[in-house]
Parts: structure tokens; C-alpha cells; sequence
């Protein structure tokens, strides 16, 4: 009998992680079939106001190319509020009177207090927020790009974060990262009736939902973007996917980064998968595409770890199943099929592919990081990047 209720666990633990693995693959195929007009019902805005929040701790450096990217935007109605929080007094602001510096006193070290610093400094009721990361620059029609999903009555939406840097292996393969979850999780999700994953940054919301989903969180490090994902979902909200909203990202480009980087990614995720058996059990509930397809995608396990795990899975098997040996290596090369089509789709150069023999150190790194996810926070509260010379041509 107890032999019995293992063999039905094991098969059912197999089938969940295999739908998790081929999800991505099962999701491009569903939505290669549906129609790409994306139809909503809302209330437009027809006239965007917004307020652009960049947040930066104690590294300021870069702040400047971030604001000139910002004041050539093509869309003229918005103002920049920049929070400097305990960066010193060394960077010299341009002056503009779409600019608003606040330095926070005493250091606030929370990047959702300095939004709502921000958000409370306002010089005028912006209607949309928008945030922007210390080391982000902005495509100069990023605002139009977020513009057309606002005028179809969206209020929330996310953009594109396209690799600024991709000189080192470890930054081509953080790009290679970053392309396989936007294809999959945000403009796939998005165009199967789901929501956009939110990416932290390049990101904008109605300033109504973005206070109401957040004012009385009490979040601190990193995974405000989470809970923020989740509060938006539950008031039966789409994050709309705006491909022509670019924001261009600094990426990982040393190993002691990329670990540090990733432990908060990893923490953040053992701290907030409870969110996505919370959304499925509301699209249930509701009857919900929306909230069930997002939450079950959120309870899925960073990439290199639903690896491991499936090739572990895979080696049992050969000992004592071995036609489910085989079944996994298909559905490994199946995954390995969806990963190449989210590249291929993405526009991948040749250097990103090129990245993929490193593949295993990138794994091996995040295992590191792994050990270290449990102190995350303590060891670094931002990724300092350094400042690159291209700088110059991406903000023209």
C-alpha cells in the first residue's frame, strides 16, 4: 500500500514539474494560434501626466546619463524626480525644469520609501508613475511606447529592458537571461491572457493603483515589484506588455555581481512563491485566466534550479523507469527547443549565442548564490555597475 502511494506521488510530482518545465513551449504554441489584438474595456487615458521616479543608493555616478536619456523623450508631458539616497554631494545635476533631486535625511535605504518620497513631492497630480533604475537609460519614445496601452485603458504596464552591455560573459549571459523571460513571462504570458511580468524597472502604473497597492507595504530589500505584481492581479487588473517601451538595462558584468545580484533574486523568490498559489486559487475562485496562468507561473523555481531538478529527476528514472528516462530527455529537449525560439525571436547576436558554451559556470554561480540568498539583503541593498562608453550613443 505505501508503495502504491509513493509510485501515485512520484508520477504526479513528475507531471507538475513537467508542466512547469514545458509551460513556456506549451504557452508560444497557444499563442501562435490566438489572435494578437489584445481587446479591453477600460476607461482610457487619453492624456498621460507623468511623474518618472529614478531611485539610487549611495552610487550616484551614473545618475546624470540617466537624466539626459530621460529629457529627451519624445512625449513631452512629464517631470523627472530623482532620489539620491545617501549618495553624497559629489555628482553635479543638470538644471531643468523638468527636474525635481531630493536627498533624503536621514538615508532612507528602501527603495519603496523613496518612491513615496517621491510620489509626495510631487510637483503637479501626475496621473501615471513610472519607475526607473539608477542604471537604466531610456529610448527616447519610451513614454509614446507606454503611451498606447494607457489610451486603450490599461494602468498598468510594463516595457521592454533591452541589454545596455553585453562586453563580458557574464553580461551576455544575464542578456541571454533577460531575453528568455521576456519572450516567455511578459509579451507570451501577455498575448495568452495573462498578465506581463513586472522586471522592477521600465515599468509604469496608473499614481491611483500604484498608492493603492502599495502605501501601507511594509516591504523592505528587494521584491517590491512582486508584491506590487500580486496587489495589481487581485483587483482583477492586466499588466499590459508594451514592446516599444525600451529601457536599456546594465547588466552583470563581473562574477562577484552576478552572485550577489542573484542571491536577492533567489530570496526574493523563496519569499514570495506563496503568491503564486494565492493567484491560483483566486483565478479558481473567479474563474480567472488572468490570476491562475500568472500565479502558476509565479510558483515556478528559478531556471537553473527547475534544471537541476529535472535533470535529477531524469537520472532516478534511469534506475527504475527507464521509459520515463526517455520521456524527460524529450521534454529536456523540448525546453531546450523553446529556449533557442525565445533567442531567435528576441534577436539574439551572434556574441549571445556565442555566450551559451559558458553556460555551465552561470549555473555553477548560481548555485553559490543559492547559499547565499538566505543573507541577500545584507550584502548588498543595489547591483554598483560600472559606466561604459556606449553610454553616449544610447542616449542620443
Amino acid at each position: 500500500m505505501a508503495l502504491q502511494v509513493f509510485t501515485i506521488f512520484w508520477i504526479v510530482f513528475q507531471v507538475a514539474i513537467a508542466l512547469i518545465l514545458l509551460f513556456p513551449v506549451i504557452s508560444y504554441t497557444w499563442w501562435l494560434l490566438l489572435s494578437k489584438t489584445q481587446k479591453i474595456k477600460s476607461q482610457p487615458i487619453l492624456a498621460p501626466d507623468y511623474g518618472i521616479i529614478v531611485t539610487a543608493y549611495k552610487y550616484a555616478g551614473n545618475l546624470p546619463n540617466v537624466i539626459t536619456s530621460l529629457l529627451n523623450q519624445d512625449y513631452p508631458h512629464y517631470m523627472i524626480y530623482v532620489v539620491a539616497d545617501n549618495c553624497g554631494d559629489d555628482v553635479i545635476f543638470p538644471e531643468h525644469d523638468k527636474l525635481v533631486i531630493l536627498k533624503p535625511k536621514p538615508a532612507l535605504g528602501n527603495q519603496l520609501k523613496s518612491h513615496f518620497l517621491a510620489i509626495n513631492n510631487f510637483k503637479r497630480p501626475h496621473n501615471i508613475v513610472t519607475i526607473i533604475d539608477s542604471d537604466n537609460l531610456t529610448h527616447p519614445a519610451y513614454l509614446s511606447g507606454l503611451n498606447k496601452w494607457f489610451n486603450r485603458g490599461f494602468k498598468a504596464v510594463q516595457g521592454v529592458r533591452a541589454a545596455k552591455n553585453t562586453n563580458t560573459e557574464y553580461a551576455s549571459l544575464d542578456a541571454v537571461n533577460e531575453m528568455y523571460y521576456l519572450f516567455y513571462d511578459r509579451k507570451i504570458l501577455f498575448g495568452i491572457g495573462s498578465s506581463c511580468m513586472l522586471s522592477g524597472s521600465g515599468m509604469a502604473f496608473t499614481t491611483a493603483l500604484y498608492k493603492e497597492c502599495l502605501q501601507s507595504s511594509n516591504s523592505s530589500g528587494a521584491g517590491f515589484d512582486k508584491i506590487l505584481q500580486k496587489e495589481i492581479l487581485l483587483r482583477n487588473h492586466r499588466i499590459a506588455f508594451a514592446e516599444n517601451a525600451i529601457v536599456y538595462d546594465e547588466k552583470t558584468a563581473s562574477a562577484d555581481q552576478l552572485v550577489k545580484q542573484r542571491a536577492r533574486w533567489i530570496n526574493t523568490w523563496f519569499r514570495y512563491s506563496k503568491f503564486g498559489f494565492q493567484l491560483m486559487l483566486k483565478g479558481i475562485i473567479n474563474f480567472n485566466l488572468n490570476q491562475w496562468l500568472f500565479g502558476f507561473v509565479l510558483v515556478r523555481p528559478p531556471l537553473f534550479m527547475l534544471l537541476i531538478l529535472c535533470l535529477a529527476i531524469t537520472v532516478i528514472n534511469f534506475f527504475i523507469s527507464p521509459y520515463f528516462a526517455l520521456a524527460w530527455v524529450f521534454a529536456l529537449l523540448l525546453f531546450t527547443l523553446g529556449f533557442f525560439i525565445a533567442l531567435y525571436n528576441s534577436g539574439a547576436g551572434k556574441n549571445l549565442y556565442k555566450a551559451l558554451w559558458h553556460i555551465p559556470k552561470f549555473i555553477f554561480l548560481q548555485i553559490v548564490s543559492l547559499f547565499k540568498a538566505k543573507k541577500a539583503n545584507e550584502i548588498s541593498v543595489s547591483t554598483q555597475h560600472q559606466i561604459h562608453e556606449e553610454i553616449d550613443t544610447l542616449i542620443k
